[in-house]
């Protein structure tokens, strides 16, 4: 059990974290020396879990420093990811890691400690544990987002979004913040490709999975292309397209090349974003995608927009469809915009008029 005795008013070590994945944010007060932490309800910290040795580790005060020791335990304890071996010292801010579960160690008064707790799901250290458990267990959980026909509102296809349900990783932003920091957003990428169109298998077989990739995977072609293969492997029948970057869209070589891999396997292409930076019409010439996704910020809004700003991404689409390209309207939220959108030329849209993201069970409610 967690301990309910007062701290003292100096600066107090304490650990936070949970112990699992769907439970809220504990604290625990390092207020004894030993301070035990293992299974057994008689030990200073009780975590309830079956990875967790009856007695599985001590944490030990020094005047004011905090040291760890293993106890033999079956699965291990672990600062910062480093196996504890003999007595270890914590320093403030260090992972200290009981089996898979995890806890941030802090060293603070309690009353200011606490409003650290409450910003935590933001907290780097603890989302970078979180992050490699998700890749270890490839534990992402898709969501689904319906792309439809202008004219007819018919859902002709799904983009593949990353979730997670890991504490601190719940949005991509979040796990691609972790995975840059190991250099691994490449692997992340794949993962939300694998697991997408696994779990869209659900969806109607004939609807369009939308799956996006990273500009760093364009660094290492042979290893994207090896991932398309086995893609196109475990789903031969399913329709696909690959997203890439509007950014990335202005290395040509690279794009030619990737293009006629992407044809050889049946999967189309798209260029996300467009009209966010820096992608050009000429890169649209030099390699055509199948589909060109205009950025939100150029949709949301649109039918109360400038009369210039209208003309503007009026002939941009029309450019876009002089070039044998669909054209595709992100972020329409509003029904004014559909429809200056569909006048303009738009084949399809994608936004929460039409849907939200959601699991495949959930997408075809």
């Amino acid at each position: 059990m967690l301990s309910t005795l007062s701290p003292p008013r100096s600066a107090t070590w304490l650990l936070s974290g949970q112990f699992s994945d769907d439970q809220p944010l504990r604290t625990a007060v390092i207020d004894t020396s030993p301070f035990t932490v293992g299974r057994r309800p008689d030990q200073s910290l009780t975590i309830p879990s079956p990875t967790i040795s009856s007695r599985h580790a001590e944490l030990i005060l020094d005047h004011d420093r905090l040291f760890v020791r293993d106890l033999h335990s079956t699965n291990g304890t672990f600062v910062n990811g480093s196996r504890v071996q003999e007595l270890v010292a914590v320093q403030n801010g260090d992972l200290v890691q009981f089996a898979d579960i995890v806890f941030r160690a802090g060293r603070n008064h309690i009353s200011s400690f606490h409003a650290t707790v409450r910003d935590n799901s933001a907290d780097r250290a603890l989302a970078l544990i979180q992050f490699d458990k998700l890749l270890t267990e490839r534990a992402v959980a898709p969501h689904f987002q319906p792309i439809i026909t202008m004219d007819e509102r018919q859902v002709v296809g799904y983009e593949i979004l990353g979730r997670s349900r890991f504490f601190g990783l719940t949005d991509p932003k979040a796990m691609f913040q972790a995975a840059a920091v190991l250099n691994m957003e490449a692997e992340l990428s794949r993962i939300f490709r694998d697991e997408g169109v696994k779990q869209g298998a659900e969806l109607p077989g004939h609807c369009l999975l939308f799956a996006n990739t990273h500009p760093n995977e364009i660094d290492d072609p042979d290893l994207l292309i090896l991932s398309l293969r086995e893609l196109r492997k475990a789903a031969p029948t399913r329709p696909l397209v690959l997203e890439i970057h509007e950014a990335t869209a202005t290395q040509t070589k690279q794009m030619r090349e990737l293009r006629a891999v992407l044809s050889d396997l049946s999967i189309g292409l798209a260029y996300d974003d467009f009209g966010a930076g820096q992608a050009r019409l000429v890169e649209l010439v030099e390699v055509p995608p199948d589909y060109l996704k205009f950025d939100m910020k150029l949709v949301q809004n649109l039918s109360q927009a400038s009369l210039e700003r209208q003309k503007m991404v009026e002939r941009l689409v029309q450019m876009t469809l002089e070039l044998g390209i669909i054209a595709l309207a992100e972020g329409v939220e509003r029904e004014a915009d559909h429809e200056i959108c569909r006048q303009m030329g738009f084949a399809c849209g994608q936004g929460f008029l039409y849907g939200r993201p959601a699991t495949a069970a959930n997408a075809l409610r």
